[in-house]
């Protein structure tokens, strides 16, 4: 897929300015040092109206695990909240690069923000950054009275890779019976690691997260049994095959992102299970377009659409 020649001027006018081999994860350890330098780069600015707090959590394998909270200065008694995960393809990223997001969720609609900094792999392959958002859920659950937070109005939420293990949370809370979060936001989830559908085929462009990548990230993640029927459905949720029961959800994703399909097929099977869940395709947007490409009328729309999802579920 030519994917330049199918968006907007916008959208070209930042891809003309991105590396070739922006996303090319080939050597791996090469490519998360540069992306990682990139988003250490720049600080976001904090405004007065928000504190940020770190947390550390103990894991059951002596991980302290980061639990960043940001909250309004003047944060309501019993605040909702939304538990996020960072994207980066399961293999780099972390709590800072969304510290802007965050931070707007929080003065947009009043809420408190947890952001977890899980572990990634190939260090640290599946279960280990599930099993850390997980953890991270159970204590902001559990400390929820401590923390000012309303305990049933929590939501989970992520991007990319952080959207696939919103998913595969999801899935582990409803089967374990302990956590109950009440919304699902899901942001171009990274979702099915057979990279079988006619979009994941399309996208090899390394100028944005592509085929390529993909596999590696996978890879990293399963090792030798991504792909096969061994992977169960907590690693990668598109192969679930009992969705009911699972929080209402928001599911978004640009048409040219090559995780398309398998979002598009994730939410009809949601629906079909009887979840209520919101499907947004935005035309003519790549992989992280509303981050790359913020100004862009398509991402400014996509942001208005999940602020509102989260309005609805968190303060409706």
């Amino acid at each position: 897929m030519d994917i330049a020649a199918r968006t907007d001027d916008t959208h070209r006018e930042v891809l003309a300015v991105l590396p070739n081999d922006f996303m090319d994860l080939s050597d791996l350890e090469a490519a998360v040092a540069m992306v990682m330098s990139m988003l250490g780069s720049a600080p976001a600015e904090i405004p007065a109206g928000v504190v940020i707090d770190d947390h550390h959590v103990l894991t059951t394998d002596g991980h302290r695990l980061l639990v960043r909270l940001y909250r309004p200065r003047s944060a309501r008694a019993s605040s909702p909240c939304l538990y996020w995960m960072h994207g980066g393809g399961l293999v780099l990223g972390n709590v800072a690069m969304d510290d802007a997001r965050c931070v707007e969720i929080v003065e947009q609609l009043n809420i408190v923000v947890a952001s977890v900094e899980y572990r990634l792999a190939p260090a640290s392959p599946y279960p280990v950054p599930l099993d850390d958002c997980y953890a991270g859920l159970e204590w902001l659950i559990g400390s929820a009275e401590a923390l000012g937070l309303a305990a049933d109005r929590i939501a989970i939420g992520g991007g990319s890779a952080g959207g696939g293990l919103a998913a595969g949370l999801a899935l582990l809370a409803r089967d374990r019976g302990q956590l109950h979060p009440c919304f699902q936001l899901l942001r171009y989830p990274m979702i099915d690691d057979r990279n079988s559908t006619g979009s994941s085929h399309e996208v090899t462009d390394m100028r944005v997260w592509n085929r390529s990548a993909n596999l590696v990230g996978w890879g990293a993640y399963l090792g030798d049994a991504a792909g096969s029927a061994e992977v169960p459905q907590y690693a990668a949720a598109a192969r679930a095959t009992d969705l009911t029961g699972l929080p209402p959800a928001i599911v978004t994703v640009g048409e040219l992102d090559m995780f398309l399909d398998e979002d598009i097929e994730y939410a009809q099977r949601l629906l079909a299970a009887g979840v209520s869940t919101e499907l947004h395709v935005y035309g003519k947007c790549v992989h992280g377009s509303d981050a790359l490409v913020p100004h862009a009328e398509a991402s400014q729309r996509w942001k208005r659409d999940e602020l509102a999802a989260l309005d609805r579920a968190l303060n409706g």
